[in-house]
């Protein structure tokens, strides 16, 4: 095991018991839930977008069309659940395998202020090697946000002259042709991500 290895490992089990502390309040409609897969049949989910990534390359929506996606929005001053959640999708990608690598992950900011692409590009060094963080100016976020129907406001923290982002908290699983296929939840552990992504690379379709 590499030193970054064991730092994911160590940052995992310390952001597991962090998160489980601070909870976190979900904002929007609830996934659909069905026996086994969880089908999402939300065509207006996702949408045309231009944004940077963590080397300023300019990237649009259409440059991930064709590949799956696991997709997270948050941000790098997250504290806890932010980068447990990165963590496991770290810990999915490689329990997949050769199969991971047909899986493209995706870390869209929700706080552009401080999230810049310096900022980003540090960050994603610390997870999965094909991470790849995407950023913009504040109206391409809110853009971007609006699109994804992920929820996202800032709070003032009392504690200090800062502020911190409140938003919704899903890993989103999106198929080559831009289908989204699957939400996964906190309580969703790595080897129940690999289990699902599995069923879906094998072309299982049994959820309704």
């Amino acid at each position: 095991m590499t030193s970054k290895q064991r730092f994911i490992v160590i940052l995992l089990a310390v952001a597991l018991g962090l998160s489980l502390a601070y909870g976190l309040s979900f904002v929007g409609k609830a996934p659909r839930q069905a026996t086994g897969l969880m089908a999402v049949t939300d065509d207006a989910f996702g949408g045309p977008f231009t944004l940077s990534d963590h080397t300023g390359k300019a990237v649009n929506e259409k440059d991930f069309t064709g590949k799956y996606r696991l997709i997270y929005f948050g941000f790098t001053y997250c504290p806890a659940i932010c980068p447990t959640e990165l963590a496991k999708i770290t810990s999915t990608l490689n329990s997949l395998g050769d199969k991971g690598k047909d899986i493209q992950p995706l870390f869209i900011t929700v706080d552009p202020e401080r999230d810049t692409v310096e900022a980003m590009g540090k960050y994603v060094t610390l997870f999965h090697p094909s991470l790849i963080g995407l950023t913009g100016t504040p109206e391409e976020i809110t853009k971007t946000l609006k699109s994804y129907k992920i929820y996202a406001a800032k709070v003032q923290d009392e504690t200090m002259n800062d502020y911190t982002m409140d938003h919704s908290s899903f890993i989103y699983f999106m198929a080559p042709d831009d289908r989204l296929l699957h939400i996964f939840k906190m309580e969703d552990t790595a080897a129940d991500m690999a289990n699902v992504i599995g069923q879906w690379l094998a072309g299982d379709s049994k959820a309704e």
